[in-house]
C-alpha cells in the first residue's frame, strides 16, 4: 500500500478510480474501513482518495500533531502529493471538523464539503481531561456494547465489531488522547456563516450527534441535508448505497433547497422577485 510523509508523518493513502476527485477522511478512532463501502461505490464514477491520518491504522504513530488544524494540513499534503489543485472533501465524525477546518482555513482548494455524522462545529461535551484508552481488557465490554446497539445485524457482524475493537485498541496513545482534546476543544460555531463553499450534510437519525448536525445545517448559508432512518453513527457502514447515491446526487445537482428552487423560478421569470 503507498505511503506519503507530509508534515513530518508517514501517512497511509490509496487512489481508486478516475474522474473528479473526492477524498475521504475517517473519524476519530475508525480507518479507511469505515468509508471503504462507499469508497467502493464511487470509484467507477469518481477519483476516490482514501486516508489514514497520523496515529491510526496504517499511518505512523507520530510524537505529536494530534490537533484538527495538523490533521486538516495533512489533508492538503496528501492533495498535494496526489495532485489536487481543488476537491471535495468528505469526513466522518471527527473527520467531519477536520472538513470545518478546511473550509475555514483551505477554502480555495475545496470544491464542495461533505459532513457524515460531523462533530459539532463547536465540539464535543465534557471534561479537560482525555479518556483513558482502551486495551484488549475492555474488549467483553467494548463488545457487548456494541451488540447491544446494533442496527444491521447483516452488516454489523461479530466479525466486523472484533476489527472495529482490534482498530479502537492499536491507534496510537497521541492521537486517542490529542484527537479527543481536539474534538472537545474546536469552537468555530460563530464562524459557519463564513464556509459558502456548496456542503451536504449527511446523518443518523439514531445518531446522537444528530441534533447537533442540524443545528449546524441551519447555520450554514450553502449547504443542503440527508438523513438517513434507522442509522447510527456508522453511515457509510450501515447505508452505504445510500450514501453513496447521496454523494452521487451532490456532485452532480449541487446544493438542492427551497431557497435554490425559488431561485430557480424566479430566474424564469415565473415567480416575483423578493421586495427590496
Amino acid at each position: 500500500m503507498p505511503h506519503v510523509t507530509v508534515n513530518g508523518a508517514r501517512l497511509w493513502y490509496e487512489v481508486r478510480g478516475e474522474g473528479e476527485p473526492i477524498l475521504l477522511h475517517h473519524g476519530y478512532t475508525a480507518s479507511r474501513v469505515n468509508w471503504m463501502p462507499v469508497a467502493e461505490r464511487l470509484q467507477s464514477r469518481y477519483r476516490v482518495i482514501l486516508m489514514e491520518c497520523r496515529g491510526t491504522g496504517e499511518s505512523e504513530h507520530t510524537r505529536d500533531g494530534y490537533t484538527l488544524e495538523q490533521y486538516a494540513a495533512d489533508v492538503i499534503g496528501v492533495a498535494d502529493h496526489v495532485g489536487l489543485e481543488k476537491f471535495t472533501y468528505a469526513g466522518h465524525s471527527m473527520g467531519g471538523g477536520i472538513g470545518y477546518v478546511l473550509a475555514l482555513t483551505y477554502p480555495m482548494r475545496l470544491e464542495r464539503l461533505i459532513l457524515m455524522a460531523s462533530i459539532p462545529s463547536d465540539g464535543l461535551p465534557g471534561g479537560a481531561t482525555a479518556p483513558e484508552q482502551p486495551t484488549a481488557k475492555d474488549h467483553d465490554v467494548m463488545l457487548a456494547r456494541y451488540r447491544a446497539g446494533r442496527l444491521h445485524p447483516e452488516i454489523e457482524t461479530d466479525a466486523w465489531y472484533e476489527d472495529r475493537i482490534r482498530h479502537i485498541t492499536s491507534v496510537s496513545n497521541g492521537h486517542y488522547v490529542g484527537g479527543s482534546k481536539a474534538m472537545r476543544d474546536l469552537h468555530v460555531g460563530d464562524r459557519l456563516k463564513e464556509i459558502t463553499i456548496p456542503t451536504l450534510i449527511l446523518s443518523g437519525a439514531a445518531d446522537g450527534l444528530l441534533p447537533a448536525n442540524l443545528q449546524d445545517f441551519s447555520r450554514l448559508p450553502n449547504a443542503t441535508l440527508h438523513v438517513f432512518s434507522r442509522v447510527g453513527h456508522e453511515v457509510a457502514v450501515q447505508e452505504p448505497d445510500g450514501v453513496a447515491r447521496a454523494i452521487a446526487d451532490f456532485m452532480e445537482h449541487g446544493v438542492v433547497t427551497a431557497k435554490t428552487q425559488q431561485q430557480k423560478l424566479i430566474a424564469a421569470g415565473l415567480a416575483p422577485r423578493p421586495a427590496t
